[in-house]
Formats: structure tokens, C-alpha cells, sequence
């Protein structure tokens, strides 16, 4: 998969995205806004199981945030099933020295609009931490709208902590096909 977009390509990861991966995932700022799954130290180990285990993945739903060839973060969503199987939840970062330029927010419009147009999903949600307000920022900019509040409903870095509840909800006439 690739989108060229006005300030990134999004793409398929690549085996030899390792060193540029772990160059800005191995980042505390980072692994404080994301799920625990992620690691912190991001070694190159943790770097060649993640772009193994995504490759392998039917359909492919996470990808490469590139600038000039070089993965900078990821984006990616998971699709539910049975009645659900019109939703999805999508989750993203960006290495901290390209924060600010717009970069996540272009990502996001693009994968949304990919997700929808190629598996027929009508809705896609994020949960930041609502202490993230970037990552919220982001979301209002790509057209998520704040649902809920989910009180108490995560705890990272030892702290219990609310998420936000965003979507983004297609016109069901634009999406694909339902799975």
C-alpha cells in the first residue's frame, strides 16, 4: 500500500525500516501515549518482530509514516467482527522531532479515508489518554469527533487514567463493501 501525501507517504513497512524505527520509537514521550504493548527501551529486536508481525498480517492494516524514504512512525487500525465488523480503532505516532508540522494529521485523513474506501467500514475511533491534547488536537483536525469520556477505564506508567472516545463516522454510501 502507499498514499503520497502533501507532507508524507504512508506505505507498507519494510525489512529495512529497523534502524530508522527504533532511531524514533525508542522514546519515553512516546511510550507514555501509547498501549503498554509498545515497549519502552524500543530496541532493534522489538523493531524486527513488529515489521515481521505487521508484513505477515491479512489485510494490512498498519503502515509506515515516511518523509523522503525513511519510516518516522506508524499508523494503523484494527477491524472488529461480527456486527461490529464496520468498525475499526485506529492508533498512530510520530517521532518527536517532526511534531507540530502537520505530518500525524495528514496520516490520519489519508488511512481514514483508505479504511473506508477499501473495507467497508463506516465508523473509526480512537482512544487517546486525556492527558494526551495533541493526539486529541489531531483527531478534531481530521474530522474525529469527541464522544465519551470512559472514566477510569486505562492505567499507563502506574497512573489510572481516563481515555477519550473519538470518531469519525463515513457516509455509509462511500464506504466499501462490508467484510
Amino acid at each position: 500500500m502507499l498514499l503520497n501525501l502533501a507532507t508524507c507517504d504512508v506505505r507498507s513497512w519494510q525489512t529495512s525500516d529497523v534502524e530508522s524505527l527504533v532511531a524514533h520509537a525508542n522514546n519515553r514521550k512516546i511510550w507514555h501515549n501509547l498501549r503498554d504493548a509498545f515497549p519502552h527501551p524500543y530496541t532493534r529486536h522489538d523493531a524486527r518482530d513488529f515489521i515481521r508481525a505487521v508484513r505477515q498480517r491479512e489485510p494490512e492494516t498498519t503502515f509506515a509514516i515516511a518523509l523522503n524514504g525513511a519510516a518516522v512512525g506508524s499508523i494503523g487500525f484494527v477491524m472488529h467482527g461480527d456486527v461490529e465488523r464496520v468498525s475499526a480503532e485506529i492508533g498512530y505516532w510520530l517521532g518527536e522531532p517532526l511534531w507540530g508540522r502537520g505530518i500525524i494529521t495528514d496520516a490520519l485523513k489519508g488511512v481514514t479515508e483508505y479504511a473506508i474506501a477499501t473495507h467497508g467500514l463506516t465508523r473509526i475511533y480512537a482512544l487517546p489518554f486525556a492527558w494526551n491534547a495533541a493526539s486529541c488536537r489531531v483527531l478534531e483536525k481530521a474530522g474525529y469527533v469527541l464522544e465519551a469520556r470512559l472514566r477510569c477505564s486505562a492505567i499507563k506508567d502506574g497512573q489510572l487514567t481516563d481515555q477519550l472516545q473519538y470518531a469519525f463516522i463515513a457516509d455509509p454510501r462511500q464506504a466499501g463493501s462490508p467484510g
